[in-house]
């Protein structure tokens, strides 16, 4: 939706924080997403960008920072002076940079209106996540020109704490020679961190002597930590630490669908990578769809059943088109063969009567429904919306329970076209840890698009009939969970990591080694 234009422009230079989008606090993502014109650092994740500007307005413009503070106080001064409200995104803190403290003088020199909104340091931040802590007295800054430090000042620092600093990684060598130069101890504990508080964060631990050669290979901003509180980092560190941190995870759904998974996946440190499989399309004919969207209106139905999310969809998407909305279920009951089928149901008001407490699947649900009674069942019809590819197994138990079933085809499945070429060859190559099935038509998809994933991925199914069919395509079935939902698959794959870790830790080097174990968790053991 495009905005009317403001009367009175604003600035507000805003505090991104360390990196991870979720450490943006309330006030900074307002005040990002509420702007017409943004201007960001070069450095910040692209995650964080994508995630904005998919919620700001259609035409809010997002470029990157370019020259020096005076061109972007200029770039935003013209923004506020024409009625727009203007935002400068930066990493950390706005006043952790001379040259973010630059452009803000320079706009106060102004008679514009303008705030800055705090942001978590780097240094702090990503020492946290780290597993390090900074007790006591301390010293935490964000470093934009290394020359400008005080290392007498932090070798004094580093006696009464620890301490910690965000510089970049080409000035290392200078750091360390400041702080020996200053009388720091060589044999000092340093951590340094890369990516900080990012999906691949890897923090290496040495001394002051050794931690350039220790941080060979990084690159960009790093975060040192040094003193007493990087012992800490064996019991404390947690980012690095998570059941699937680092893991390259396979999600074979469309984005609609993907995204409880994704967010599940993403806070067990994996870094989902979602690959539609299935294109959900109407039915060639809505013929059977009008009717069954009519007879839910005049009572001919006692139960429909939902099979998936997409039913769910189809049906509201119908209701919609004639005028209809959750009133109109009224006398009808609802049963639904998963939680994440009823959560569908819910959002749209209406709470299910039925759902399996056992196996989420067709026999699940089929060993709770209740036979038809015709005393307590005047109206002995079910209406059964659902894909043109399912199976019988549902319908045929409905029929011998003395139902009459109206078997109606609410969408059709199709396969979706190819990934990347760069997607199909880590998928046949090994370079997904791991690959998470939500349906036996997930696992033809896939194969048929891209190929079968590598014997040394690690295929998590979501129940029974998926797990036949990733067999007979010849895959490994290595993970599925007790009940059949998206949140225990993903829980069973971090069970399955950390059963995975302990194993590899109780190995002795040697085989280690030898182990055919692949990913991240036997990498970290090698």
């Amino acid at each position: 939706m495009t905005r009317t234009r403001k009367a009175v422009g604003h600035i507000a230079f805003v505090g991104a924080g360390p990196g991870d989008p979720g450490l943006l606090t309330r006030r900074a993502h307002d005040a990002v997403v509420d702007a017409d014109q943004v201007i960001y650092d070069r450095g910040l994740p692209e995650s964080l960008i994508e995630a904005l500007k998919a919620q700001a307005a259609e035409d809010a413009q997002f470029t990157p920072a370019e020259g020096a503070p005076g061109d972007v106080a200029k770039v935003l001064l013209s923004a506020a002076r024409s009625g727009l409200h203007a935002a400068y995104l930066v990493a950390g803190d706005p006043f952790g940079h001379d040259s973010v403290v630059a452009a803000v003088q320079a706009v106060a020199r102004t008679a514009a209106h303008f705030e800055v909104v705090p942001g978590i340091g780097q240094a702090a931040g990503v020492a946290t996540y780290a597993g390090v802590p900074l007790p006591g007295v301390r010293t935490a800054g964000d470093v934009d020109d290394v020359s400008t430090l005080d290392f007498e000042a932090l070798a004094a620092a580093l006696g009464r704490g620890s301490i910690s600093l965000a510089v970049d990684a080409g000035d290392l060598a200078a750091v360390r020679d400041g702080l020996l130069a200053a009388g720091v101890d060589g044999t000092t504990p340093v951590g340094v961190t890369g990516d900080g508080t990012g999906d691949t964060q890897h923090t290496t631990t040495s001394t002051v002597d050794s931690f350039v050669a220790a941080a060979l290979g990084f690159t960009g901003r790093v975060v040192l930590t040094l003193g007493e509180g990087v012992a800490e980092r064996d019991k404390l560190s947690w980012w690095e630490n998570r059941p699937l941190y680092g893991w390259k995870v396979l999600v074979p759904r469309t984005k609609e669908q993907a995204g409880v998974m994704s967010a599940r996946l993403r806070a067990y440190g994996a870094i989902p990578c979602e690959v539609p499989t299935i294109a959900v399309e109407p039915p060639r004919t809505p013929a059977q769809m009008e009717r069954a969207i009519k007879g839910l209106v005049d009572g001919r139905y006692a139960w429909v059943v939902f099979t998936s999310v997409n039913a769910v969809r189809a049906v509201w998407e119908k209701f919609g088109e004639h005028g209809l909305d959750a009133r109109h279920f009224g006398g009808v009951k609802i049963a639904c063969i998963g939680e994440a089928t009823a959560e569908a149901v819910r959002a749209f008001g209406i709470q299910p009567e039925l759902i399996p407490a056992g196996e989420q699947s067709s026999e699940g649900l089929l060993a709770e429904f209740s036979p038809h009674d015709e005393i307590l069942d005047p109206v002995g019809r079910v209406l059964l919306p659902r894909a043109d590819i399912a199976t019988e197994t549902l319908a045929a138990g409905l029929v011998e329970r003395g139902w009459e079933v109206d078997d109606v085809t609410a969408y059709r499945t199709v396969r979706a076209a190819p990934p990347p070429a760069d997607i199909r060859d880590a998928i046949k190559s090994g370079g997904f840890d791991a690959v998470l099935f939500t349906s036996s038509s997930t696992v033809r998809n896939l194969v048929g698009i891209a190929g079968k994933p590598h014997q040394r991925t690690v295929v998590a199914v979501i129940g029974p009939k998926t797990a036949e069919t990733a067999t007979e395509f010849g895959l490994r079935v290595d993970v599925q969970p007790p009940h059949a939902s998206v949140p225990d698959l993903v829980e069973a794959l971090a069970g399955y990591a950390v059963e995975l870790r302990e194993k590899l830790a109780a190995m002795p080097a040697k085989q280690r080694r030898g182990s055919k174990v692949q990913g991240p968790t036997a990498l970290r053991f090698r």
